[in-house]
C-alpha cells in the first residue's frame, strides 16, 4: 500500500497542481463525459488560487510525486477556477448558519482509488470542524459522485452546468453533516 504525505499548497506548486487537475479532467471524466463536454469542463473546473492564499488547500505526495489535491473554503464560491470569474463568490461564509464547502479535489489517474481522494476529504472536513463549520457542501463531477456517496455526502440538488458554448456538464450539489 503507498504511503502518502500531505501537506498545505504553496504558490511553488500550482504548476503541478494545474498538470495534475488538467490530467484528471482528461482521463477520469473520460468514462462519464463525451468529449465536448469533457472540454467544456475545462471551462468551469481548475484552479483557484484563492484557495492556496487562504490556507486550505492540500497536496497529497507519494514520494516526490503530487497525486492528489483539494481544499475546503469558508468563502461561498462553490466550484470553479480561477478562470471562471462569474461563478467566484468570496463572501465570507458564516460558520453558525451557512456549509463550508469542499473544493477543487483531484486525483492523479494513475493514483486513483488508492485513497487519496479520501484523505483530502477527511483532511477538509477536519478542518473546516475546526473552524466552527457544522456542516460541508461541494459540487461533484459525475466521476466523483460515487466517492462522495461513499463517505457520507446525500444530493442535494442535479444540475446541469453551462458552459460559455452552450454545454451541459453534470453536476450534483451534495452536502455532510459535520457533527
Amino acid at each position: 500500500m503507498t504511503k502518502f504525505r500531505h501537506r498545505l499548497a504553496t504558490s511553488d506548486d500550482l504548476p503541478a497542481i494545474a498538470t495534475l487537475m488538467r490530467n484528471a479532467i482528461e482521463q477520469l471524466q473520460a468514462a462519464y463525459l463525451t468529449p465536448a463536454q469533457i472540454v467544456a469542463s475545462r471551462e468551469s473546473m481548475g484552479l483557484d488560487t484563492r484557495l492556496v492564499e487562504d490556507g486550505t488547500y492540500f497536496v497529497i505526495e507519494a514520494g516526490t510525486l503530487l497525486v492528489g489535491c483539494g481544499g475546503w473554503s469558508r468563502r461561498a464560491t462553490l466550484y470553479g477556477g480561477d478562470h471562471a470569474a462569474a461563478l467566484r463568490d468570496d463572501r465570507l461564509l458564516d460558520p453558525a448558519t451557512e456549509p463550508a464547502r469542499i473544493r477543487a479535489m483531484y486525483t492523479d489517474p494513475a493514483h486513483a482509488r488508492r485513497g487519496v481522494g479520501r484523505l483530502v476529504l477527511a483532511l477538509c472536513e477536519d478542518a473546516a470542524r475546526a473552524a466552527g463549520f457544522a456542516r460541508v457542501e461541494l459540487m461533484a463531477t459525475a466521476a466523483g459522485e460515487p466517492l462522495y456517496r461513499s463517505c457520507g455526502y446525500t444530493l442535494i440538488e442535479r444540475v446541469d452546468r453551462l458552459s460559455p458554448r452552450g454545454v451541459a456538464v453534470p453536476g450534483a450539489v451534495m452536502g455532510k453533516d459535520l457533527v
